[in-house]
């Protein structure tokens, strides 16, 4: 009979060299902002799931909307920035 702390062994015997790597944390830290105006943007639409929407109800969406796409331009530019040293200031 196995025992669940074998499994659990091996399971997590590499845990050590799963973790993100220092360009990957990078990569999550700069879309951040996106993501955090994606999940905004998420949750304004889940509110109006469950009833007709209000005005106020609308704006949020419409705000948040906005937000994910005003994120989506920022990052573009960040990379694209970082892409072209030396370009633009």
């Amino acid at each position: 009979m196995d025992h669940i702390v074998t499994v659990q062994d091996a399971v997590t015997a590499f845990a050590d060299f799963m973790e993100p790597t220092v360009a990957e944390l990078n990569a999550i830290e700069l879309e951040s902002p996106l993501i955090l105006a994606e999940v905004d943007l998420l949750d304004a639409q889940i509110i109006t799931l469950d009833r007709l929407p209000n005005e106020v109800d609308t704006r949020r969406v419409r705000r948040a909307r906005n937000r994910v796409l005003s994120e989506r331009r920022a990052l573009a530019n960040r990379i694209a920035g970082a892409a072209l040293p030396g370009v633009g200031a």
